[in-house]
């Protein structure tokens, strides 16, 4: 069984000193996305809640959303958006590799409609 050395001092600290230099100029440097624990204790932070009742109101309002949306064909969060039960008729498709026609069947898909306050403040229009 072959096990790992550790590192030398030496080499570590030549790690740690390099600078983070991307393998293209051109792409840009991505912020990390939070995850759902990150933002279930931003939410008990802030709102002076423990973790496990924050968490709870993650999953109600995902659990409402879907009962709504199924039931009433819209949820609404202000401020953020809506989510819309949406109908799609059947229609006449063709297949990419024999360029057959195709007959697509109706389907309902869920949509999310960003709502104008959540898109201005995060992409305001260049007029």
């Amino acid at each position: 069984m072959a096990t790992k050395k550790a590192p030398t001092p030496k080499a570590a600290a030549k790690k740690a000193a390099a600078p983070a230099i991307s393998a293209s100029p051109a792409k840009a440097v991505t912020a990390k996305k939070m995850s759902k624990t990150e933002l279930v204790r931003l939410i008990a932070e802030r709102m002076e809640l423990t973790t496990k009742q924050s968490a709870s109101f993650f999953d109600i309002l995902a659990q409402t959303a879907i009962q709504e949306t199924k039931s009433n064909g819209q949820f609404t969060i202000p401020g953020l958006g809506k989510l819309v039960k949406a109908e799609r008729a059947a229609r006449m498709g063709r297949n990419p590799q024999t360029g057959e026609s195709i007959k697509i069947k109706a389907k309902t898909a869920v949509k999310f409609r960003v709502a104008k306050a959540a898109k201005d403040a995060i992409a305001p229009s260049k007029k």
